[in-house]
């Protein structure tokens, strides 16, 4: 058996430094990735055009399964002019519990005159004792879009764990030609009042948002996306308790959030209204990534 590698064994001492440096291009008609650069654990699969060659269907790999203290991983997305793509990733994140080390996930994404991102990971689980920061920003180019979301759960609920200790915060900023246009910051530490709190989690382990900017919202929509169903008509009453959605119109777009039971709660309100906004927007009907699908 041969000796690991200077870097494999850094990687054991210290975390996985892990990267992923993605470009899109539009190339008479259809987008291609002209860049790939990866680092483990992070890779993407090969890319995938269910619904023709103008978008790119991409799957972001974390091959080494979950996420530990120590961890610093690093995305890189850029899509230049009229690229269109959507990047989801193969599972879960699972953020394991930390012995004293925070975990770090840095996302940038620049996004061209005339590209569409469509940013739909997972969602991902935050153990009880799990210290993570995630810092997400955007560099969104007049003429261009994207829809985003970010779905958690805080412990392992379905064990009956919760999150009693650690750290988790989200720091998203989205901004075009050197204004903000939204920027959202959270922060839950693991054991605190707002877990419980009726203007935090109210003692629900799942919080959701989702995020469409690059257009006005007209009236119309936001009526159309509040009218759609949730919890209380997908799901048994058992599973439908106490849960909160909201929809608020933002300037350039639009902000979904959810509190509730259930990821797969979230993510299908949030697929409703994936379907609602595409058409409107972008003329194209949605295409599920077929990861998604089991």
């Amino acid at each position: 058996m041969s000796e690991p590698s200077t870097e494999q064994a850094a990687n054991k001492i210290n975390g996985w430094h892990g990267r992923l440096n993605l470009v899109y291009a539009n190339r008479s008609g259809a987008t291609q990735i002209i860049h790939n650069q990866m680092q483990a654990p992070l890779k993407v699969q090969r890319p995938f055009y269910p619904e023709g060659k103008e978008v790119c269907h991409s799957v972001v790999l974390h091959t080494a399964g979950g996420v530990v203290g120590g961890d610093r991983l690093s995305l890189n997305f850029h899509l230049q002019p009229n690229a269109k793509a959507l990047i989801t990733t193969a599972a879960a994140a699972k953020i394991y519990r930390s012995s004293g080390q925070s975990a770090q996930q840095n996302i940038d994404i620049q996004v061209d005159s005339g590209a569409n991102l469509e940013w739909l990971p997972q969602e991902t689980i935050v153990f009880d004792g799990a210290i993570y920061r995630q810092d997400l920003r955007v560099e969104l180019a007049p003429q261009a879009s994207i829809l985003l979301w970010e779905i958690t759960r805080f412990g392992r609920s379905a064990r009956g764990e919760k999150f009693l200790s650690g750290e988790w915060r989200s720091h998203t900023e989205i901004w075009q030609q050197n204004s903000p246009l939204w920027i959202d910051r959270q922060w839950l530490k693991g054991g605190s009042k707002m877990l419980e709190s009726p203007h935090g989690l109210a003692g629900k382990p799942v919080v959701a948002t989702l995020a469409w900017i690059g257009e006005p919202v007209t009236a119309d929509i936001v009526e159309k996306v509040r009218a759609l169903r949730c919890e209380e008509t997908i799901y048994p009453a058992s599973v439908a308790v106490n849960y909160t959605a909201g929809v608020t119109r933002i300037p350039n777009g639009l902000l979904c959030r959810y509190r509730g039971s259930s990821t797969a709660a979230a993510r299908d309100w949030f697929v409703s209204i994936w379907q609602l906004l595409r058409p409107s927007f972008w003329e194209r009907p949605c295409c599920l990534p077929r990861v998604w699908i089991k």
